[in-house]
């Protein structure tokens, strides 16, 4: 993988509005792969300021994120 394909998976992950299927999608790695890379291209402390922030997002997660917008409407 590259450098600068790392850095895209990364800038997709911290986006809110970017599900881990999407990256899924266009890079061909699953969520627990993205976390590990997460966790070994960020600093500790910027890897657990990333986890608080995804953790039980719905929009990190298409099919959540599909439910609750269809609860809303």
């Amino acid at each position: 993988m590259t450098e600068e394909t790392i850095s895209e998976i990364i800038y997709l992950a911290w986006c809110d509005k970017t599900s881990f299927e999407e990256i899924e999608f266009q890079f061909g790695i699953k969520e627990p792969e993205v976390k590990t890379l997460m966790r070994t291209q960020l600093k500790r402390c910027s890897f657990r300021h990333w986890r608080k922030r995804v953790a039980g997002r719905k929009a990190k997660h298409q099919k959540r994120f599909e439910i609750n917008q269809k609860k809303t409407e």
